[in-house]
């Protein structure tokens, strides 16, 4: 299971996110250092399309995608040098496998900056001059092994490039990397060669202007997803019960709340997509990645699917949904039978046929 982990200044509200999360259970305070061990926990990732292909199979049962998130506490400037916990965290952070970014815009009395862009500054630079160290290590290590192998020539060009860029405090996220470059750096555990999202923790008293005080941060973070939300009242929601949080955020007039759209951007972030399986017994999201193949995907349910694999058949949801059950879509030939180079698709359902 994917890990996204929250990362923040202190008082941002990287813990109260958890609990909006997890319906509590992390421990929030208004002074540094309140989390010094992460908390760790999974949420369901809101999938409308596998509720109503439940309701039309009347499924007995129902199984959501999930991501693990992880609480990792507050840096401070510093944080590189080994100031604060620093070390402790940043170790904390090369175990995740996305960024969220829990940048503060709030003003509650709470010690602090409530400036976002602030925030943003003192967090990229933190992890810029942490992957710094390791690459310039990095960088003289391959440059040696370079005189014996010329063949690292282009690593050894990246790397400086890399140096670089980290020198003058760009992360690599935005320091102009194909994705083969991102990829080929994997194995040096860089913290800025990681996707990221930011999730702009904003007052009550700005829900009505939220999209406003995001742009800045929205523009610095060229492109990345920036979700402004309210984590305080996502927090509170999250200890009643379905009707009632569903009632509260109505009254506060957030919808349905900003938790569901930042469960679908964390997942899409790390490439992760989700096909589909329907029927009386379970309707079930499955996660893969973006790119699979229907064997690959297979593999996914059971591993012996994947080395058995014959063929698959596959809809897309709203086309089932449309033909009311998987006997009316084949009748009509909407139900297609695809081969081992099929590249599914997010919200394919599907049934496999193999070979034990």
């Amino acid at each position: 299971m994917e890990r996204f982990g929250f990362v923040g200044l202190p008082n941002a509200g990287k813990s109260s996110l958890y609990n909006a999360l997890a319906g509590g259970g992390a421990h929030a305070a208004p002074y540094a250092f309140a989390t010094t061990d992460p908390n760790v926990g999974v949420a369901k990732v809101p999938d409308d399309r596998l509720d109503r292909l439940a309701a039309m199979s009347r499924s007995r049962n129902i199984v959501h995608a999930s991501v693990q998130f992880t609480d990792i506490g507050g840096l401070v400037e510093g944080a590189s040098h080994g100031e604060g916990l620093g070390n402790a965290f940043l170790s904390h952070i090369r175990e995740v496998d996305a960024i969220v970014f829990v940048l503060r815009a709030f003003d509650d009395g709470v010690p602090g900056s409530t400036e976002p862009l602030e925030h943003l500054r003192v967090l990229e630079i933190e992890l810029a001059l942490a992957d710094l160290a390791t690459a310039e290590r990095q960088l003289d290590k391959h440059r040696r092994s370079m005189k014996g192998d010329p063949s690292l020539r282009s690593k050894v060009d990246l790397l400086t490039r890399v140096v670089d860029a980290l020198g003058a405090g760009t992360p690599l996220y935005r320091a102009g990397l194909s994705d083969e470059e991102s990829a080929s750096l994997k194995e040096f555990f860089l913290l800025t060669n990681k996707p990221v999202l930011a999730v702009l923790n904003i007052g009550e008293d700005r829900i009505g202007s939220a999209d406003d005080v995001a742009a800045p941060v929205r523009d610095e973070l060229e492109g990345a997803e920036v979700i402004p939300l309210c984590v305080q009242l996502e927090a509170e929601a999250a200890q009643f019960d379905a009707d009632d949080r569903a009632e509260m955020l109505d009254a506060l007039g957030l919808g349905e709340g900003a938790v569901p759209r930042f469960l679908t951007s964390a997942y899409h972030q790390l490439g992760l997509r989700t096909f589909l399986t329907t029927g009386e017994k379970e309707s079930r999201a499955w996660t893969f990645r973006a790119g699979s193949t229907a064997p690959q995907c297979a593999g996914v349910i059971h591993t012996d699917f994947q080395r058995g694999f014959i063929r698959a058949e596959t809809i897309q949801w709203d086309e089932l949904l449309d033909a009311g059950s998987w006997t009316a879509a084949r009748d009509v030939g909407k139900v297609r039978s695809e081969g081992k180079d099929y590249v599914v698709r997010d919200g394919d359902v599907m049934e496999f046929r193999f070979n034990v």
